[in-house]
């Protein structure tokens, strides 16, 4: 799962943009000004940055992640349009989206800057008859060669299995890797998830294969 810093003061935009990355499948750590984002910048993937926030502004922030780590790509959001704007931006930022922007644009455009500078990412795995290709987010299915549309959070689920391949995790890990939040036992919400996941994935979802259940602990998922 790639872990997005999102740095946006405007609530509204910020919470519109947020709910639309977490339902794609995305990790995103929002923060409403650039204070504390050089913390933890070892583990984020990808930074989406507004120009105008209180403190330090967009490009001063962007100069200086680009210092710490040349290695992280960064999308600017910006209202201002003028062509010297953009040229500042681009001096050291990936790409450059003007606002307002369809979310689908800017979710195309986050998938173009990770597979970009992804360097150890296999272009497809195999998973008995599903073919995953990581960089695209995309899991076909070879006996028909259909893709497989998942929703927002079964393709979390699958993505924080497809991490841990072939690893016995329980489902308090599956809960909180995926939700952020702690596992309440007898909660069904994790079951039913899975459920409608193997109906999509499995041969004979029955008898899944795919997805294992281990009893009294919580899922595997195999190679």
């Amino acid at each position: 799962m790639n872990k997005i810093l999102y740095i946006e003061d405007e609530k509204d935009i910020g919470q519109w943009v947020y709910e639309h990355l977490e339902e794609k499948g995305y990790q995103v750590v929002w923060l409403q000004s650039g204070e504390k984002a050089f913390s933890n910048m070892e583990e984020i993937d990808l930074v989406i940055l507004d120009v105008m926030l209180p403190g330090l502004d967009g490009f001063s922030i962007g100069k200086r992640i680009k210092r710490e780590r040349e290695d992280l790509p960064i999308l600017m959001l910006s209202a201002r349009s003028a062509v010297e704007d953009r040229l500042e931006g681009l001096q050291f930022a990936d790409d450059y989206l003007i606002k307002p922007f369809h979310p689908e644009e800017l979710v195309a455009r986050i998938e173009v800057l990770l597979r970009r500078y992804s360097k150890h990412t296999p272009d497809s795995l195999v998973f008995q008859h599903l073919k995953v290709y990581p960089r695209e987010n995309r899991i076909v299915d070879t006996r028909a060669d259909r893709e497989i549309i998942l929703t927002g959070k079964q393709f979390k689920i699958f993505q924080y299995f497809l991490m841990n391949a072939n690893q016995i995790l329980t489902k308090e890990q599956i809960y909180e890797g995926v939700w952020g939040e702690s596992f309440m036992e007898g909660d069904k919400t994790l079951m039913v998830h899975i459920r409608h996941l193997r109906e999509k994935l499995e041969d004979n979802p029955a008898s899944p294969t795919i997805i294992e259940t281990i009893r009294g602990i919580g899922y595997r998922m195999k190679s």
